[in-house]
């Protein structure tokens, strides 16, 4: 068993949220089983959560899949849910950073990820660039996450919130903004209000790309100058738009183009080889 990977019980102690870590934990009842409805764990699940906590969701998940690994940084944290859920042989913890974690291992044939998380505001868009990679061994990811991040990742061309985050996400996944959770269901209570998540992998991705690595920078490049038109804010992309014939219309600024369209730029920009 890795050092890092811990099943065994412990005595547990009292702990304070830690800012660094960005901890606010969850406390409001109602709300938790929401969320557990929303998820539907059945008991061949391959669940995973990430940043449990003081296991607020995570009894809630056992009673219904006792095979559930739980990422957490915090070692502090591990004694206190080795001894609350000690008596499930099946509940791992891999004391580690999630955004350096392979989700991979914790793949089994015919039992895709399932991945849940109240993910820290400070590493929630990385995190879920970091997760987006193992699209094809995902079955669904619900995440709590800031209401202005969900919004993002939600958006729809038009949409102040719509950007880079928005188009690669829904690139990879139809996206549900299900509810807000207001500031007072967590201890200590965070200054922003929150929001829970469905992320639901396409099985078949409804508008793919020769060159994943082409979208990325094409998307990136567009929305780091928003305000202006595409033909401007892709002039560092070296590509000769006057010489060529492309169906997107290059007058039109970053946030007013589809996800349909972007990939239909990035494949006239960049053809298969």
């Amino acid at each position: 068993m890795s050092p890092t990977q811990h099943r065994a019980s412990g005595r547990p102690t009292e702990h304070k949220a830690r800012k660094r870590f960005g901890q606010n934990f969850l406390v409001d009842e109602r709300l938790i089983h929401r969320i557990v409805r929303s998820i539907a764990p059945r008991a061949d699940d391959n669940l995973i959560e990430i940043g449990p906590g003081k296991g607020a969701i995570t009894g809630l998940l056992l009673e219904h899949c006792e095979t559930l690994n739980v990422i957490e940084l915090d070692r502090d944290l591990i004694p206190i849910l080795l001894a609350q859920f000690a008596k499930y042989t099946e509940f791992n913890i891999h004391q580690t950073d999630a955004l350096k974690f392979d989700f991979a291992t914790l793949w089994r044939d015919q039992a895709p990820l399932r991945i849940v998380g109240n993910l820290p505001y400070n590493i929630s868009t990385p995190l879920i660039f970091h997760l987006l990679s193992y699209q094809e061994k995902v079955q669904d990811m619900h995440f709590m996450l800031q209401k202005e991040v969900v919004q993002r990742l939600a958006a729809v061309p038009g949409d102040k919130n719509y950007g880079r985050l928005s188009i690669m996400a829904q690139y990879y996944c139809s996206v549900e903004n299900l509810f807000e959770v207001p500031p007072e269901s967590f201890q200590p209570a965070p200054k922003v209000d929150s929001a829970i998540v469905r992320l639901t992998p396409h099985t078949v991705l409804p508008h793919p790309v020769h060159h994943l690595s082409k979208l990325e920078n094409l998307v990136r490049t567009a929305f780091s100058q928003r305000r202006k038109t595409l033909r401007n804010s892709l002039k560092a992309l070296e590509v000769n738009f006057d010489d060529n014939n492309f169906t997107i219309d290059l007058t039109k600024r970053a946030e007013n183009l589809s996800l349909l369209d972007y990939t239909t730029l990035c494949n006239e920009i960049w053809p298969a080889e």
